[in-house]
């Protein structure tokens, strides 16, 4: 793993603070530190400065801006972080005892790593495990062979040492890829298919028998989505339910038998899909009062350009501002197609630091990264549905691979914790993108993100006090203070 490096500060002009009136009466001084992660560059999550607010008027429009208002605040943060999966959890056990250890810290150490605080886990097998299973035998409606002892050997043990590592609470949540087999019309847990209704009722019970079973084990489940990707026939577990079909099982199944087993506080995501669909999605199920009473939030993921469109950010907008009231949570994006030659390929951490800024401005209350972990192929994966990781661990070479994604998500999750309102940041030209955050000690994190080819000079601008940054080409920035 790259060490934080320590750089020497950037010297700056004065001559663009020369450009504007000074005010009369200066603010008490307050410190900005730098971070930075940049391309050709040894900067990754570097200091490289600290420097103080000084008093500015108006800035001139040729000057680069990054405006905060402090006293308008949104959507408060859950987490940030990433799954969990079988796959992650089996490299993790073939690597050697000094490799698990930098790989926790690097991941759940606050101080020493970039601090996840948001876990995902799957219900029982997904693509990223071995090979398909479930927790029960084929045919057993009434769930009474039920056991987790497949997600014992590497699961289980795997989440325990990160919560173990975190060293305070973060928050997991579970997501199924398909029913048991024979629950399904196709009879197979690959492929699509559906959820046959004669066993609505047995697949709850399923939901709420994992919650406990994790539970026994001391692993705090906060909550579970009802289907990943429900839109999605996939050649590894995939489920279809349509909107209605979703809202219907929710509300006469999974919800009402949520709340009789005790579970009731437990929270559900609904979708848990791309951003294409997210205003039908939310809108049949958040339209039904019946259904909507046992909404958290409607996930979503990032996959949606596979035709070859743009990201459709301004989705996620619109459902926020459709429904308020409801919460939006990013939980699941990666980039596909693995090649161990591109880790080093900078785009990886752009698709990152560009999604964040933009869902969470848009209104997201969290980020949920794909696999936390893979091994030098880009699996395991029973279908060979290979993809990239912020970090991959050689199982070979016994030792851990870092991509860029890992720097660019730490600009984030280091230094945005669970609790933070989001502030009003507006850039004054889209050569950079940035979103703010103040946490609950006190302390506002923006991130800047510049993914142009040419270096930058810009101002931090709050409240009549400005400090003049440089931001690198192809470059993140998180400014603390």
């Amino acid at each position: 793993m790259k060490k934080l490096i320590l750089l020497a500060p950037v010297l700056f002009t004065a001559s663009l603070f020369a450009q504007n009136e000074i005010l009369s009466t200066a603010p008490e001084a307050k410190k900005v530190t730098v971070y930075t992660t940049a391309e050709k560059s040894e900067s990754r999550l570097s200091v490289t400065g600290e420097f103080e607010f000084k008093p500015m008027a108006q800035p001139l429009e040729t000057q680069i801006c990054v405006f905060i208002e402090p006293s308008i605040t949104f959507q408060t943060l859950l987490g940030i972080g990433g799954a969990i999966t079988d796959a992650a959890a089996e490299t993790f056990a073939k690597l050697p005892a000094d490799k698990q250890q930098e790989f926790l810290t690097a991941y759940f150490d606050a101080e020493k790593g970039i601090g996840y605080s948001l876990l995902r886990t799957t219900i029982h097998s997904c693509d990223f495990s071995s090979g398909s299973y479930t927790y029960i035998e084929e045919g057993d409606k009434e769930l009474s062979t039920f056991t987790i002892a497949h997600d014992l050997k590497f699961r289980v043990p795997m989440i325990k040492k990160a919560l173990e590592t975190a060293g305070k609470p973060i928050t997991l949540y579970a997501s199924p890829w398909s029913p048991p087999a024979f629950m399904k019309d196709n009879k197979n847990m690959l492929r699509g298919g559906k959820l046959l209704p004669e066993y609505y009722q047995s697949w709850a019970n399923y939901y709420t028998k994992f919650i406990k079973a994790y539970e026994e084990e001391g692993i705090p489940v906060w909550g579970i989505s009802i289907q990943n990707e429900p839109m999605a026939t996939q050649k590894w577990e995939s489920c279809i339910y349509t909107a209605e079909e979703e809202r219907d099982f929710l509300k006469n199944f999974l919800g009402p038998t949520m709340h009789r087993e005790g579970l009731g506080e437990k929270n559900i995501i609904a979708w848990d899909h791309n951003r294409d669909m997210l205003l039908q999605r939310a809108s049949v199920m958040l339209n039904d009062p019946e259904a909507a009473k046992y909404v958290w939030g409607i996930g979503f993921h990032w996959y949606e350009p596979w035709s070859g469109g743009a990201p459709m950010f301004d989705n996620v907008k619109i459902v926020n501002q459709a429904y308020p009231n409801t919460n939006l949570l990013f939980t699941e994006g990666c980039k596909e197609s693995f090649d161990i030659k591109k880790v080093d390929d900078w785009k990886l951490g752009e698709l990152y630091g560009r999604a964040m800024i933009n869902d969470f401005n848009n209104g997201s209350v969290g980020f949920t990264d794909w696999n936390i972990l893979l091994d030098e192929t880009g699996g395991p994966n029973h279908v060979f549905n290979l993809c990239f990781a912020p970090i991959h661990g050689d199982t070979k070479a016994g030792k851990l691979i870092y991509t860029n994604e890992y720097y660019y998500i730490g600009h984030f999750s280091k230094f945005i914790r669970p609790g933070a309102k989001r502030l009003a940041c507006a850039p004054s030209r889209s050569a950079v993108i940035a979103t703010a955050f103040v946490n609950t000690d006190g302390k506002t994190a923006v991130v800047v993100m510049n993914p142009g080819d040419e270096k930058l000079n810009y101002f931090l601008w709050v409240d009549g006090n400005a400090v003049e940054l440089s931001s690198p080409a192809r470059s993140i920035q998180t400014l603390v203070y």
